[in-house]
């Protein structure tokens, strides 16, 4: 006998099957739209916050003071001698002068700032063995000194030199080899000369803020008597002005980075 597959009957408990799983179906497919619709909110928000952080600058990262690594060798010396000195420009002059009787301050240097000598050499191969050692706090000697030349009214010229420490006179001595043309000659420079050495470095510092190392007189390339003024500023550069010795005017400038 062959089997006839059964008829559907249609019966109410089938319909009410189909009805049930009908709302089922409908009830998943919304369920389905709104777990979508989070999924492409939050993939919405999380675009739009990426977007938005393209748009925002970066903090610059702080920078740490890298202190003496960035001077060079020339900087770190006067910083380390001008810390060390505590005697300014003006208080040596004036002991200086007082030295001498009657005298006028014709050069004064604090004996270590970029001196030219003749151990350059020495020192600069003891440097490149010893590329380490710190740069010494004065000029050749352990404490650093004021060095003055005060002429009296003929021209005699005497050094003077001080403490920069203490203030103290260190010596006081005529120099040696002045011969009478030397000394008319400086004294008839002096008669020349209107503008005191105080006066030429305020004008330099009055130009450019820092602490005077060096005054003296000298001519310029135009044979004119001026004040040859070393000023260092607080970046530890040395500006090197001449001031009209006689009109008081800046007539030159000019700034050593090394």
């Amino acid at each position: 006998m062959r089997f006839q597959p059964r008829q559907k009957t249609g019966t109410p408990r089938a319909r009410r099957l189909r009805v049930v799983g009908a709302l089922c179906a409908v009830a998943a497919s919304a369920a389905l739209v709104t777990g979508c619709g989070s999924d492409s909110d939050k993939s919405s928000s999380a675009d739009a916050t990426s977007e938005a952080a393209k748009t925002i600058p970066k903090e610059a990262p702080s920078e740490t003071p890298t202190g003496g690594a960035s001077l060079t060798q020339d900087q770190q010396e006067r910083k380390a001698l001008l810390a060390a000195t505590k005697v300014t420009y003006d208080k040596a002059a004036k002991t200086a002068v007082d030295k001498v009787s009657g005298g006028k301050l014709t050069d004064l240097d604090l004996d270590g700032v970029d001196d030219d000598n003749d151990n350059d050499d020495d020192d600069d191969d003891d440097a490149s063995q010893s590329p380490s050692a710190s740069p010494s706090p004065s000029g050749s000697s352990g404490t650093p000194q004021w060095v003055a030349e005060v002429a009296e009214k003929d021209g005699t010229v005497h050094e003077v030199r001080i403490d920069a420490v203490s203030g103290k006179v260190i010596s006081s001595n005529p120099e040696k080899d002045q011969d009478a043309d030397d000394k008319k000659e400086l004294a008839d420079r002096l008669t020349r000369v209107k503008q005191s050495p105080e006066q030429a470095a305020k004008t330099a510092t009055d130009k450019k803020k820092g602490t005077v190392t060096s005054i003296g007189l000298d001519d310029n390339d135009s044979n004119a008597l001026v004040w040859s003024v070393d000023v260092v500023t607080k970046d530890w550069n040395k500006t090197d002005f001449e001031v009209d010795a006689a009109k008081g005017n800046i007539t030159h400038e000019h700034v050593d980075r090394d």
